[in-house]
């Protein structure tokens, strides 16, 4: 029987699906954000609205990272 010694660097259809469900999420959400914090008066709630934001790219560019590395295992 053969083994696989190591994971192939690939991305599946189902992993790409996944990939950009999370990267569509995650931009809607960075839009609206952006959007609310342009309305928002409260300094509070603006800090809260800019953390979001911040959280919301940070994840974009990690689904980007994957893609960009084409399925590396790191």
């Amino acid at each position: 029987m053969n083994e696989i010694k190591q994971v192939p660097m690939i991305i599946s259809s189902k992993d790409l699906d996944y990939l950009s469900d999370m990267f569509t999420w995650n931009y809607g959400a960075y839009k609206n954000t952006v959007c609310a914090t342009n309305s928002v008066n409260d300094v509070e709630i603006k800090n809260m609205l800019e953390s979001g934001i911040q959280l919301f790219h940070t994840s974009m560019v990690k689904v980007l990272d994957i893609l960009n590395n084409g399925g590396s295992n790191e």
